[in-house]
């Protein structure tokens, strides 16, 4: 599939799934299942890096997490997180570590809030951007934490207003974070590019989920808007405890596991 395939998506009421992948193996597995988008996430710096939030990760960990995963993908396409501070501080960092996310096969950047002028300079040059409006995890501590945005008419307007402002940019999509759905059905009817939500309702164009959260490897904490498939941790956890006790009951390795 190609980018320019989600508008027609969206034309034709069909939804979008992307979920975020890390490496060669997360992406295999969820192109394997159908998945339209990889997104390798920034959330990589608490699920994969243990961190308390996104702000720590570095280029150069997003870049080694966006080389292993596009081998793993197969032909979905992979959207590369722009990390905290790579493209906030000048247009010149900006435009480089956007353009290194594509030569390591990426098809587009993510970047967070409504940058109207930096998204059209980027998708002048051949860098398709996906915004990102809401809940922006980076600027957790100017939202002073994780709440849902856009409760009240003012802000809900200036939600609308960013992602049309964004559409002009010539953003490809915008995924919307923690907003309320009736708040995310107006932008969605609103913008002709898909709106991709996390925590943002049914009316959105598609959803997003953290590979984690979704196949319950991380239990640090639930958002309200994330359902469990599977609980992979307690049968990770199962298996690791059961070859433990096998090997140490000489149990493992069997003649079976063995050469003669």
């Amino acid at each position: 599939m190609e980018l320019t395939d989600l508008i027609k998506k969206k034309r034709n009421g069909e939804k979008i799934a992307m979920i975020t992948a890390y490496d060669f193996t997360q992406a295999s597995i969820a192109g394997e299942a159908g998945i339209d988008l990889i997104l390798v996430g920034d959330s990589l710096s608490m699920v994969i890096d243990g961190n308390d939030s996104t702000l720590p990760v570095s280029m150069e960990i997003m870049q080694y997490h966006t080389n292993i995963a596009v081998k793993g993908a197969k032909g979905v396409p992979v959207i590369a997180d722009m990390p905290f501070l790579s493209y906030q501080t000048n247009l010149s960092d900006a435009i480089k570590n956007a353009g290194s996310f594509l030569k390591l096969g990426a098809k587009a950047i993510k970047i967070e809030g409504n940058l109207p002028e930096l998204t059209k300079k980027l998708t002048s040059i051949g860098i398709p951007v996906m915004g990102h409006l809401g809940l922006t995890p980076q600027s957790v501590n100017q939202l002073g934490g994780y709440h849902l945005q856009g409760k009240d008419e003012k802000s809900a307007e200036k939600l609308l207003l960013a992602a049309k402002q964004l559409e002009e940019a010539g953003a490809f999509s915008i995924v919307l974070e923690a907003v309320p759905s009736h708040v995310a059905k107006l932008i969605t009817e609103s913008i002709s590019i898909p709106t991709i939500g996390i925590g943002a309702g049914v009316y959105c164009d598609g959803q997003v989920l953290v590979y984690h959260d979704l196949l319950g490897l991380f239990d640090k904490f639930k958002p309200k808007f994330v359902k469990r498939y599977a609980n992979l941790k307690r049968i990770a956890v199962d298996a690791i405890k059961t070859y433990s006790i096998e090997v140490k009951a000489g149990k493992f390795p069997d003649d079976k596991h063995s050469w003669k």
